[in-house]
C-alpha cells in the first residue's frame, strides 16, 4: 500500500537499508546533529545553518529552502508539523489514506507524489527542490530494483542539497544504545533550524519532553527488575521469519521510555531477522502487533485481529505467556518505529497499556 515508509517497516529492512558513512558528500547533511550548527540558537531562526552526514562531513545553508521534497511521509509530517508544508513540492512513499494526524492531513493530502516507493533518479534531479530530506540510507544501497541512485556530483548540478534525519539514517551504524529521543527532538529542531521555523520545532519538542516526562514520573518507583519484556512484532515483515528491533532503532527508545525492557534489546543495530525459537527463548510479556496503518478504522482493526490470530493459532508461538495471558499491544508501526513527534504519544499509550494505575493519561 502507498503509506509503505521506509525502515520503520522491518520486511524492508534487508533490502533498503545501508549504513550512512556511505552518504559521505559536502552536499548530504544530518539534521540530528545539533551540535554541528554553528551555535544558531534555537529560539529563533539563524544562518548561515551548518548540518553534518553521519560521516561528519558538512552542508551550509546560507538561507532557507525554499522547495523541499522528503523521501517519505515521515519526513514530509515533521515539515507539516514545523509549519514548512508549504515549501513541499513532492514526497517518495507517500502518506495513505489515514497515516497523517488529523491537523495536518489535507496538507499533506496536496503535496504531489513523486514516487509511490523510492523516488526515481531523473524526477528527484528534475523536481525543481533546493533541499531533499531524507530519512533512510542513501538511495544507492536500496537494491537494483529501486533504480540507481543520484551521485554527489549529481545532487550539486542539480542545485540540491541533502540532509539526513540522524535518528533513522544513521540507526544502523548508531555508536551507543538509544534510550531516549534525543536524537529524534534533535532532528526536529535541525529541520526547525534549516527551514526557519526554530520556534515551532522548539514548541513540538517541549512537547515532546512534557508527555515523557510525565511518563517517566509515573513510573519512577517501578524497578528496573519488574518492568516487562516487550516484544515488537512486526506482522507486515512476514510471519515466516520475525524481524527483532535491536537497540538503535527508535523504538528501543519508545518501549525503554514506556517502562518496558525490548527483549531484543541485547542486539546491535536497529533491524536483525531473528528465528521464533529466539523469541521463545526470550519469553515476552507483551508483545505489540506492529502493522502499517491500512487507511480506516475497520481494516486497521482486521490487521490486527490477523497478526493476534496468527501468535495465537502457530505452534511457536501459541505457548507465549503474552499469548497465554493476551498481553497485546495494538499500536501502528509508523508511530512506533518511525522518528516523529508522535514517538512520545507512542511511549503515553504503551505506558498507558501497561502501567494502567501509574500511567493514567494516554493519547
Amino acid at each position: 500500500m502507498r503509506s509503505r515508509v521506509l525502515c520503520g517497516m522491518a520486511a524492508a529492512v534487508a533490502l533498503l537499508v545501508t549504513g550512512c558513512g556511505s552518504g559521505g558528500s559536502a552536499e548530504s547533511g544530518d539534521a540530528g546533529a545539533t551540535a554541528a550548527n554553528g551555535g544558531a540558537s534555537s529560539a529563533a531562526a539563524a544562518f548561515p545553518v551548518k548540518v553534518t552526514d553521519c560521516a561528519g562531513k558538512e552542508t551550509v545553508f546560507d538561507s532557507a529552502p525554499k522547495k523541499i521534497v522528503t523521501s517519505n511521509a515521515s519526513s514530509l509530517e515533521m515539515l507539516l508539523k514545523l509549519g514548512a508544508g508549504d515549501r513541499v513540492i513532492g514526497t517518495g512513499f507517500p502518506p495513505g489514506k489515514g497515516t497523517l494526524p488529523a491537523d495536518v492531513a489535507d496538507a499533506g493530502a496536496k503535496v504531489p507524489v513523486l514516487g509511490d516507493m523510492v523516488i526515481p533518479k531523473e524526477k528527484l534531479l528534475g523536481s525543481g527542490a533546493d533541499l531533499y530530506v531524507e530519512t533512510f540510507a542513501d538511495m544507492g544501497g536500496m537494491g537494483g530494483g529501486m533504480g540507481t541512485a543520484p551521485t554527489a556530483q549529481e545532487y550539486q548540478a542539480a542545485g540540491i542539497k541533502r540532509v539526513f534525519l540522524h535518528s533513522t539514517a544513521c540507526a544502523a551504524t548508531a555508536p551507543t544504545t538509544v534510550r531516549d529521543l534525543t536524537g529524534v527532538e534533535g532532528d526536529i529542531k535541525s529541520l526547525g533550524q534549516v527551514t526557519g521555523t526554530s520556534a515551532k520545532a522548539d514548541a513540538l519538542v517541549a512537547d515532546m519532553e512534557k508527555k515523557v516526562g510525565a511518563v517517566k514520573t509515573a513510573l519512577a518507583g517501578v524497578a528496573a527488575d519488574k518492568r516487562p519484556g516487550y516484544f515488537f512484532f512486526d506482522f507486515d515483515a512476514g510471519t515466516k521469519q520475525p524481524m527483532a528491533v535491536g537497540n538503535r532503532q527508535v523504538a528501543n527508545a519508545v518501549i525503554t521510555l514506556a517502562g518496558a525492557r525490548n527483549v531484543f534489546g541485547d542486539v546491535d543495530g536497529d533491524f536483525k531477522p531473528v528465528s521464533w525459537e529466539d523469541v521463545v527463548a526470550r519469553n515476552p510479556d507483551w508483545i505489540q502487533l506492529g502493522v502499517r496503518n491500512r487507511g480506516s478504522d475497520a481494516e486497521n482493526k482486521k490487521a490486527f485481529d490477523d497478526a493476534e490470530k496468527f501468535l495465537r493459532e502457530f505452534p511457536a508461538t501459541k505457548g507465549l505467556k503474552a499469548v497465554q495471558e493476551g498481553h497485546f499491544v495494538r499500536i501502528g508501526s509508523e508511530v512506533t518505529t518511525i522518528a516523529g513527534t508522535r514517538n512520545a504519544d507512542t511511549v503515553q499509550q504503551i505506558a498507558h497499556t501497561l502501567f494502567p494505575d501509574q500511567v493514567k493519561d494516554a493519547q
